[in-house]
């Protein structure tokens, strides 16, 4: 007769907690290496602020407003292509 292996209760929790570990421990390690670009990061979000405020601007600015968001959201592209280059190299 074979006996079917079982986990006491406390053997269920430490083995959760393992598997709970470890599933942060990966979750860290993929944080850590798209976030391994602190620089292009902030270049992002200070695009993306810099969009907000020419969006909240007046209009009447001879088309330079207008030229200046189309530029920002070009900027905007190139860097999130750079970081998702980086990620998969």
């Amino acid at each position: 007769m074979v006996r079917k292996a079982s986990l006491t209760p406390s053997g269920r929790t430490v083995l959760l907690a393992l598997l709970f570990a470890a599933i942060l421990t990966v979750g860290f390690l993929v944080g850590r290496a798209t976030a391994a670009q602190p620089h292009m990061q902030a270049a992002l979000d200070h695009l993306v602020a810099a969009k907000a405020e020419l969006q909240a601007a007046e209009e009447n600015k001879g088309g330079h407003r207008t030229a200046a968001l189309k530029l920002v959201n070009q900027a905007i592209a190139e860097v999130n292509a750079g970081i998702a280059y980086a990620a998969s190299h």
